[in-house]
């Protein structure tokens, strides 16, 4: 950047600040505010900042301490809210009337102290130093601060480091020495908090410099997943870290890494082209079970499961979901889009996890994108990404786009048919060439990704209704799946019982009754698994660890019964016998004359249903009253009324 760009970026961000100051009902002739905490919270502020107090103390200060020992200045720390956390150096630039504000527990908000280097960076989230004559209120105008802001390993601000004198000219120099300190307490955090557990790779464009604060630093777990990174090494690579697999950034297997000496650089090439070197530290500890540090879980947390199912689990004797799970496992490792269609909530989503982590792209990113979960108006930038400066509102870093974050993984565009037109266009373009061009940029960047599509719509008729481009369809549905809505799934008892199983609790350690499960297997389900998934959870949360009944199961699942006559008929006695407590008569001897001339206005679905899997069974009717969970009375019923007896 210019000398005159950092000019006018540092006046830009003085002038906002008094803008503020103004908005505050200051003038430059207000008094500062003394605000401070009382001691029980200021020992309490200490407490929860104690290690970011001690490792700025400990193992970065004394660093600086010939710098700093000959210069009068003062070294403040203070917290996220400028609060100051404990200060050092020399005061004697203060007057006795200053002195109090240079105390820990005071407030240096611009709310209550106007232009200032520590309000200022809170304000504006950058490094920042403010003349003398710059601050908005007279009476602090006595001093030179230089602040930087500290953020920690989730890159949110943990608080500001401050250097402040009464010097009179312009000291470059210090603002550099601060934003350097705090990039030095910020690499130590990191340091503190993973190198027991995890890989930590060290890098820079040049070896002399390797040793350096201004170096990257990546926080690598055993299967090669970037959980952390320090703000240095998304500026070096260009673009944001979270979550992606370190081998996605550069083109050295994370194999390789791991076995490469201790301290030995080792020479890395960017996905970019970019030569680094590197250093990588092996976990100072046997890693037992790493653990992604943004979701760790606490003492209260409810019992959690797996969000991962596997594919053997995810059909359990249903043709039709068997000849998905057959096809698509043998297709999966080959360079053929997938489109799988569905109604909303068959598990679409859970299928296309469990085929992920069957393919052997499983240690690479599985990106999920919902087409119609975002704004139209940000779907481009958002799925192929875009640079600094793209458009009003940009982040400042660019950003890499979901695609590229599916580099050498699994690409998964749910409700494809949801995506607007222009961003169709560069959809296929990317998918005919397999490059992405960011928004605002004219360099191209290789992708590989296994596509993998979902619609609950019939995409052959929004290409009709030009909805959707016919030549993107072509290009998405290679092999086209149908998962068949929990209505009309063979294997429902099955999969009623291991959802259940999945859903309970330990201490919940009742099965589902026969009377409960003849229930929900009659119940229309028109959210499928994923209301089946809610009904379960809800009866669970409200049975505690007693034995579910109908008592428990919320008032809408009645209520899908009521608009089906079929499954209410079906149904009547099992809701009664739960709620007595007596075993169910038959149902089937339930269903008369009266009732058949009705199936005119029953679900064509359950009709179909049965059709099929009398052909599916070839005429046999016992084999189809089975699979169907129906007497052999109730099917001749409904073949009749199909005019086929």
């Amino acid at each position: 950047m210019r000398n005159d760009d950092l000019v006018d970026d540092h006046t830009a961000t003085i002038q906002a600040s008094w803008q503020r100051c103004e908005e505050y009902g200051l003038s430059h002739q207000s008094s500062p505010h003394l605000e401070r905490l009382p001691e029980a919270d200021y020992r309490n502020l200490q407490w929860m900042y104690g290690d970011l107090v001690k490792t700025t103390a400990t193992e970065v200060l004394p660093y600086y301490e010939n710098i700093l020992s000959n210069s009068k200045c003062m070294v403040m720390l203070a917290d996220a809210k400028g609060q100051v956390l404990q200060s050092w150096g020399d005061s004697r630039f203060v007057t006795p009337q200053q002195k109090p504000f240079f105390r820990e527990g005071v407030s240096w908000q611009e709310r209550t102290n106007g232009t200032n280097a520590i309000g200022t960076v809170l304000a504006s989230g950058q490094p920042v130093q403010v003349l003398r004559d710059e601050h908005y209120l007279k009476a602090n105008r006595f001093m030179i601060g230089s602040a930087a802001p500290i953020y920690d390993a989730n890159h949110d601000l943990l608080g500001v480091l401050d250097v402040s004198s009464d010097a009179y000219l312009p000291q470059a120099h210090t603002l550099g020495m601060v934003r350097l300190m705090s990039q030095s307490v910020e690499n130590r955090l990191i340091f503190k908090k993973f190198a027991d557990e995890h890989f930590l790779i060290t890098f820079n464009t040049n070896i002399d410099t390797l040793d350096s604060q201004w170096s990257g630093l990546l926080v690598v777990n055993e299967d090669g997943m970037i959980i952390s990174a320090n703000r240095r090494a998304e500026l070096l690579l260009s673009f944001e870290l979270s979550m992606i697999n370190i081998s996605d950034v550069f083109d050295t297997r994370f194999f390789d890494m791991k076995h490469q000496p201790d301290n030995l650089p080792m020479r890395l090439r960017t996905q970019h082209g970019y030569q680094m070197q590197a250093i990588i530290r092996k976990p100072t500890q046997a890693i037992v079970d790493a653990v992604d540090f943004r979701n760790t879980p606490t003492k209260n947390t409810a019992p959690t499961h797996s969000p991962t199912v596997s594919l053997n689990r995810i059909s359990f004797g249903d043709p039709r979901v068997d000849k998905c799970v057959q096809q698509a496992s043998r297709l999966i490792e080959k360079d053929i889009p997938i489109l799988i269609h569905g109604e909303t909530g068959v598990g679409k989503e859970v299928f296309v996890k469990a085929l992920h982590e069957h393919s052997s792209r499983h240690q690479h990113s599985l990106v999920a994108v919902n087409c119609a979960a975002i704004p139209s108006e940000l779907v481009e930038s958002e799925l192929f990404g875009y640079v600094k400066g793209a458009f009003t509102g940009a982040n400042q870093k660019g950003a890499i786009g979901l695609i590229r974050k599916a580099h050498k993984g699994t690409l998964f565009l749910d409700e494809i048919g949801e995506m607007p037109t222009k961003a169709q266009a560069r959809l296929l373009r990317v998918l005919q060439e397999r490059k992405v061009t960011p928004l605002g940029s004219t360099e191209s960047f290789p992708i590989d990704i296994r596509l993998i599509s979902a619609t609950n719509r019939s995409l052959k008729d929004e290409v009709q209704q030009n909805n959707f481009r016919q030549d993107l369809y072509y290009r998405v549905s290679g092999l086209n799946l149908e998962l068949p809505p929990l209505r009309e799934r063979l294997d429902k008892r099955q999969l009623i019982q291991e959802i259940y199983k999945m859903e309970a609790s330990p201490e919940q350690t009742h099965p589902l009754s026969e009377q409960l499960l003849h229930l929900f297997e009659q119940h229309p389900w028109p959210g499928n698994i994923r209301q089946l998934v809610s009904v379960i959870q809800i009866a669970l949360a409200m049975a505690d660890s007693d034995p579910i009944n109908s008592s428990h199961l919320p008032d809408d699942f009645f209520n899908d019964l009521e608009n089906s006559p079929l499954a209410m008929a079906q149904a009547a006695d099992t809701v009664a016998s739960l709620q007595h407590g007596h075993p169910a008569i038959s149902l089937d001897s339930q269903i008369t004359h009266s009732d058949i001339k009705t199936t005119d206005t029953l679900s064509d679905d359950i009709q179909a249903q049965t059709l099929n899997m009398f052909e599916y069974y070839e005429g046999n009717v016992s084999k189809t009253a089975k699979a169907l969970n129906i007497s052999r009375n109730t099917l001749y019923k409904r073949l009749k009324v199909a005019g086929i007896r």
